[in-house]
């Protein structure tokens, strides 16, 4: 492809996202359906302006892999140990039961069982891409409905590597000549892999070693890799350090024949624990979220609607059955699996679809004589009608069923992924005040998700078993990672003042629920957040000023009590007179303010040198003099 041609593809590709999907966030949609109608109507079928599909496709589903690996680091070993029995129960019952179901109805139509097996085994797969990213949208990743979906298509993502080897045995047609298959990131093509010629065990001992070697390197050299890129503070080198990994890990996976979304899933589980985790989800996430737009855009210009039309019954009959059986096969197995019956509901109606898998996987039934062309052509376009269906069919299932169900989505759901560290307090910066407001969060049994910059202090804090995680808390991308949707408390706890501010200013706009605890170097700095509504400002050294200046009373013959009432009306009086001050604050050189801070400056001694003489607060804790004694 020339560079103009590059370039003119990349134009109406974003063009198309940046107009459909506000669009089809307007009106309700989501933004899934708004790029595959973005990809329709620049489509062959429309405009004619989507370029080759297939060379599209075969760079844009790296935004899955991206996303297997950002769902990985959700998930800590130990969590996805506890998630053993969903995903082999209601995952390997799911493929293998829709799998027999869709070979017995084929074996109705007098097609060989070799042919019925391999459709069968492709239409039970569904689409990781849209189901994820739809469950993310709304929130919904750690409900049961979405922990569910996860270990259905984990256990998918799997499946695919047995299949890839059982096909080519299923062959029972002459293969086609000539046919470029689409190399989506999820599974290489074995037969164009040095690992296809040899012997089994020789495969899986290579596919064990590669394995071994993602989870090594994530246990114990990914740390001080980060830490040392981190320490150049050069943000797009931590960019390029984050992208090399997810494609080291892919190109790895392929070259020994499995599937590159399956070992970036790994390689995220492994760097779940990882106190930089935080930075490179926000990091590796708008490469995603892009990727992944272009693939959705590519699947809907992929849609043949010249076959469609052509033969309209068929496909249309094989999609409303493909998705009917699904969604039967997924609600029984989810009822047996004791979720509710409006949790069953729901999951069966995220699942019944064809999957990404089915344009490589078809591809390679047609390559290797599994399949003649004719089925293939016709299957395929079924498939991704299927998933156009999706997000209609999703958006039919929350306004007209749900709306007759008791809570799909009950708190008691929303608790359940709650060992995914949905902490309700976010701590952005872990020096010394960060540290004491911390240990009296966690010690009082609350948990907190606390971000720090600085890779010194957070390798010397990992050796007191402190769990920081690296990044900068400025931007919006790290708080969102960190859980700041669903977080009650942000507390601000950095040292810059420039940081503060523009910590409070992002989580503001963005994060308008949570309420937020600042620390103030200062008291300019305490006059800009007063002025953005933050609810609790601390200056950082005004309570340890205060507690020695009631020593140094002490010292100088002041009675202790007098020393104490003394700090409490200094405090109650000065933090008045901030307030009244943060209404005039502009940038501290207004005359007008200057003045006026030199008037409270002046009462605030008043008030003070009066109170030596003897005076007390009110029941308000507003300064009053004392009354003579008589």
């Amino acid at each position: 492809m020339s560079t103009e041609g590059l370039f003119s593809g990349a134009f109406v590709y974003l063009a198309a996202a940046v107009v459909a999907v506000p669009v089809a966030k307007k009106l309700g949609l989501g933004s899934v359906l708004g790029y595959l109608l973005a990809g329709v109507v620049i489509g062959p079928f429309l405009l004619g302006k989507a370029g080759n599909q297939q060379d599209i496709l075969h760079f844009a589903e790296f935004g899955v892999v991206m996303m297997l690996f950002l769902i990985g680091m959700e998930l800590k070993p130990a969590l996805l140990w506890k998630m053993r029995g969903p995903v082999i129960g209601l995952g390997g019952l799911q493929v293998v039961l829709t799998t027999a179901a869709f070979a017995g109805i084929s074996l109705l139509f007098d097609l060989p069982w070799q042919q019925a097996l391999a459709i069968g085994g492709v239409l039970a797969l569904s689409s990781t891409a849209i189901v994820m990213q739809t469950l993310d949208e709304k929130g919904l990743m750690q409900t049961q409905v979405g922990q569910s979906s996860f270990a259905v298509l984990l256990f998918q993502d799997i499946a695919v590597i047995p299949m890839l080897a059982l096909l080519p045995l299923l062959a029972t047609v002459a293969p086609e000549v000539g046919i470029e298959l689409t190399d989506i990131p999820h599974g290489s093509d074995p037969a164009d892999s040095a690992v296809h010629v040899l012997p089994a065990w020789q495969r899986a001992l290579l596919v064990a070693g590669t394995i071994t070697t993602i989870i090594v390197a994530g246990f114990y050299a990914a740390r001080p890799v980060f830490r040392i890129i981190a320490k150049t503070e050069m943000r797009e080198l931590f960019i390029a350090a984050c992208l090399l990994m997810v494609i080291g890990v892919a190109l790895a996976m392929s070259a020994v024949g499995v599937s590159p979304a399956l070992g970036a899933f790994i390689a995220g589980v492994v760097l779940a624990e990882n106190e930089y985790r935080h930075e490179i989800e926000s990091t590796i996430e708008p490469f995603k979220g892009l990727l992944l737009g272009v693939f959705f855009i590519a699947v809907g210009a992929s849609i043949d609607f010249k076959l469609i039309f052509a033969h309209p019954l068929i496909i249309i009959g094989i999609t409303f059955g493909l998705m009917l059986l699904k969604w039967l096969v997924i609600y029984g197995l989810a009822r047996i699996f004791r979720n509710s019956n409006s949790q069953a509901i729901t999951l069966a109606f995220y699942l019944a679809q064809g999957g990404e898998f089915a344009f490589v996987l078809f591809g390679f039934c047609l390559q290797n004589g599994v399949l003649p062309k004719e089925t293939v052509d016709t299957l395929i376009a079924a498939v991704a009608l299927s998933m156009l269906l999706t997000p209609l069919v999703l958006m039919a299932h929350e306004k007209y069923v749900q709306k007759y169900m008791v809570s799909t989505l009950s708190k008691t759901d929303m608790q359940e992924g709650a060992e995914n560290e949905n902490n309700p307090v976010i701590v952005a910066g872990f020096g010394r005040f960060g540290q004491i407001v911390t240990r009296l969060i966690t010690g009082s049994g609350f948990g907190a998700t606390v971000l720090d910059h600085d890779p010194e202090q957070i390798e010397l804090l990992r050796r007191f078993n402190s769990k920081v995680y690296y990044g900068d808390a400025t931007r919006r991308e790290l708080l969102e990672s960190a859980g700041a949707d669903d977080a009650k408390l942000l507390i601000i706890a950095v040292d810059r003042t420039e940081d503060v501010i523009k910590i409070a200013d992002v989580a503001k706009h963005h994060f308008p629920h949570l309420k937020i605890l600042a620390r103030a170097a200062d008291r300019r700095c305490a006059y800009e957040l007063m002025k953005r509504d933050v609810e609790i400002v601390s200056r950082e050294l005004f309570g340890s000023s205060l507690d020695m200046g009631v020593e140094a009373l002490k010292m100088l013959g002041v009675r202790a009590y007098k020393a104490e009432r003394q700090a409490r009306i200094f405090r109650h009086v000065d933090e008045q007179h901030l307030a009244e001050l943060a209404d005039q604050w502009k940038d501290g050189t207004d005359d007008a303010f200057v003045a006026q801070a030199r008037r409270k400056t002046e009462l605030l001694k008043e008030v003070l040198n009066n109170d030596v003489l003897g005076s007390e607060l009110n029941e308000d804790h507003a300064w009053e003099p004392a009354k003579p004694n008589v």
